[in-house]
């Protein structure tokens, strides 16, 4: 389906026509007619197509922009010099000092000589580098002013294509990595210690160097989501299975938190978390070393390295947990370290729509505070107890609202069937009265008083005789 449509444009036609092999002509005429080949330059857009897909597939992109350049200079240079040789040829080589040498001369006969000549002469008009003879005829003086705007508009392309390609590579450099300036600058007008400054900028330094990224999430965010989290699992997916409370767990559910995971870097003599701090989110080691150090934080009692973690009983609420939410010990970082951090929101927001690996973790975290002896059973009990009360409580309540609702659902139905009964009623001995008849003085009385309004009631109850006698 692919041929039958490509063979129907009209690239396969250019394709078709710049393959014609007119070099063959060649053996008959000779090589010194080059306009036999010009269908091939019907690839031209092909060659564009070429460029512009390996410049997207590259890993190096600004690299292969400079390579076109380049490309774009050496062909504009080679096609000029072979104009020169064709212009020294027609008005004679050796004419003057301008034109090309007398090929009888000895040394420039050789086809190799002629090439780098012509190239080397039209490098020194292209550059404008100057060192070449005065044009001596009309034809010369328009070859070198052609050359000179030439030369201009290549400039101005060459410092535009540059000037594109450093842009292009501060601008990743500030995506990759944050801006260390306006921070500099905030700290120097407001005044901030030498040392402290010093820790900020050896902190950027030791970023920019190591290539290491804190917004990972913000340059991924224009792929799909499944895309993005391919990636993600593709990079940190081996770190967070080291965690002994993740372990076992669904794969879905570690994807959903491969995308929460936030990385951060800490400096030397930086404490990650204090002993009493709250506890909102787990952090697992990537690389560098930490060590659990004492209150003076000097002394040493262990030393984590890369694919350790610590903090992740905290951002799970198990009951009966002695320690509460709180940290139990000083964490600080020897050297720079990498960690990922996850935090208990976003484990709970995943967790909300897996409740059975929810119940897995948790009882995973009762097994290591069991072993830590930081788990109370009779206080777990208790709460267990308490929960189950409560859930009962909840549904008693449900129940009786339920009835509630079922009686007064009842209620409305035969307030609703009484008001209907009694306006039937009311109808019914509205037309009844209407049915009885006026006594003879009453209704003189009436025409006396209001000649107007005995009329009207007269035609009122000649009406209501000849209406309808009522609903049945």
């Amino acid at each position: 389906r692919i041929a039958r449509r490509y063979v129907r444009t009209w690239s396969f036609v250019l394709d078709l026509a710049s393959l014609i092999p007119t070099d063959a002509v060649y053996v008959r005429l000779g090589p010194h007619t080059p306009t036999l080949r010009l269908n091939r330059f019907l690839r031209v857009p092909r060659l564009f197509e070429a460029f512009d897909r390996t410049e997207t597939r590259t890993a190096y992109p600004n690299a292969f922009r400079i390579a076109k350049l380049m490309l774009y200079i050496f062909v504009v240079i080679h096609w000029n010099s072979c104009l020169y040789f064709a212009l020294s040829r027609y008005l004679g080589f050796g004419r003057d000092a301008w034109v090309y040498p007398d090929p009888a001369r000895p040394g420039f006969e050789r086809l190799r000589r002629q090439y780098l000549y012509s190239f080397y002469f039209s490098t020194l008009i292209l550059t404008t580098v100057g060192d070449t003879p005065l044009p001596a005829q009309e034809e010369e003086y328009l070859f070198m002013v052609g050359d000179f705007l030439l030369a201009v508009m290549g400039f101005a392309t060459i410092m535009g294509s540059m000037s594109s390609v450093i842009y292009n590579m501060n601008t990743a450099d500030a995506a990759f990595y944050p801006d260390h300036a306006l921070v500099k600058k905030y700290m120097k007008l407001q005044h901030v210690n030498r040392r402290l400054e010093r820790r900020v900028i050896d902190w950027y330094q030791h970023l920019q160097i190591n290539k290491k990224m804190t917004n990972e999430v913000a340059i991924l965010q224009h792929l799909p989501e499944r895309l993005r989290a391919e990636v993600a699992v593709s990079v940190h997916l081996s770190t967070l299975s080291r965690v002994q409370i993740f372990q076992n767990c669904e794969a879905s559910l570690l994807e959903e938190l491969v995308l929460k995971l936030q990385p951060q870097t800490y400096s030397p003599g930086e404490y990650v978390c204090r002993k009493g701090d709250i506890g909102r989110e787990m952090y697992i080691i990537r690389e560098g070393q930490l060590a659990v150090v004492a209150d003076d934080g000097v002394t040493q009692y262990a030393v984590l390295g890369a694919g350790l973690y610590f903090g992740e009983i905290s951002i799970i609420n198990i009951k009966g947990n002695m320690s509460g939410n709180r940290r139990t010990a000083n964490i600080k970082s020897l050297g720079y370290s990498d960690l990922f951090c996850l935090s208990k929101e976003d484990l709970r927001e995943v967790l909300s729509e897996y409740p059975q690996a929810q119940a897995v973790m948790e009882e995973k975290g009762r097994e290591i505070l069991l072993k830590m002896n930081k788990l109370d059973v009779n206080a777990e009990a208790a709460e267990i107890a308490l929960q189950e009360a409560t859930e009962n409580r909840l549904k008693g309540l449900d129940q009786q609202l339920d009835d509630l609702q079922t009686k007064f659902a009842r209620l409305l139905a035969e307030l609703e069937s009484s008001a209907l009964k009694l306006a039937y009623r009311i109808e019914r001995l509205e037309w009844q009265t209407r049915e009885w008849t006026m006594p003879e003085d009453m209704a003189d009385a009436d025409d006396e008083a209001e000649p107007g309004e005995g009329t009207s009631k007269g035609g009122d109850g000649r009406a209501g005789q000849e209406g309808p006698s009522g609903p049945e």
